[in-house]
């Protein structure tokens, strides 16, 4: 029976034949584990798949569905299951031990680290940090500079976990959330806020320490055009996606109201 070190040598011996018909250019490898892509992939140059870490872990194949895009810089590490058409920014670090669903996209500088579990259609954001043993359900969407704590007491580890934002959630831009908070269904997270604890579902929280200061249904588009939730939906998941047009640019904001 061939042990997983000769399984990854064998693998990047074949993986060397096959890099003109994974992607565009010259795609760098040097896999501790096996690898297993889906047809359509596209990997950038200087993309690192089954990066070895330093953890003592069964280590299990890097396995990527269909239709990725994967841009230069990445490195994703071993034992890390992708579901299809997933899409990286620059320079995305995935840690090992990390499940994500169909159709994520990750973008520039943002690591996921080890342990995490995402559902289908995340959204990170650019310079996103996402701490190990987070749970994003589907359609979660993290703004640009979220950061994402995990043990209340840094340096000892014994009840190391993340929160769990659950579906259809929003955290805005430069928000912190602290270790084992629960982020309710479509609820919506304001731009800096510090959420020390649970967040109702489609509650919006604002503040430091955040607290709920409205509902997302009663939340209305300053140019009027569309509701931005409701039921908690954003636009994107209803119809209005496809039949309201984007307004020319540039756009400037009304006056608000008194």
């Amino acid at each position: 029976m061939m042990t997983l070190e000769r399984r990854a040598i064998s693998w990047s011996s074949e993986i060397s034949g096959r890099r003109k018909s994974l992607g565009e250019g010259n795609w760098k490898t040097q896999p501790c584990v096996p690898l297993e892509l889906g047809e359509g992939c596209s990997v950038d140059p200087s993309a690192l798949l089954g990066h070895p870490t330093g953890r003592s872990i069964e280590l299990r194949l890097v396995r990527i569905g269909p239709g990725a895009q994967i841009r230069s810089g990445t490195v994703i590490y071993a034992s890390v299951d992708i579901g299809s058409r997933f899409e990286t920014g620059h320079n995305v670090v995935i840690r090992e031990e990390t499940t994500i669903g169909h159709d994520c996209q990750v973008w520039n500088n943002s690591t996921i680290d080890y342990g995490c579990v995402l559902g289908d259609r995340v959204k990170i954001h650019c310079n996103v940090y996402v701490a190990q043993y987070t749970v994003l359900e589907d359609d979660v969407f993290l703004a640009p500079g979220v950061m994402i704590a995990n043990d209340p007491h840094p340096l000892c580890t014994k009840c190391m976990q993340g929160p769990t934002i659950r579906a259809g959630a929003r955290v805005g831009i430069g928000a912190k959330v602290m270790p084992h908070v629960v982020i309710g269904e479509n609820a919506l997270v304001g731009a800096g806020s510090v959420v020390l604890s649970d967040v109702p579902p489609r509650a919006v929280v604002a503040g430091n320490p955040a607290r709920v200061i409205n509902e997302v249904d009663n939340l209305e588009c300053p140019f009027g055009i569309v509701k931005p939730y409701v039921n908690g939906i954003d636009v994107r998941r209803r119809p209005e996606w496809e039949t309201v047009p984007a307004l020319p640019r540039p756009i400037h904001r009304p006056p608000r109201k008194p």
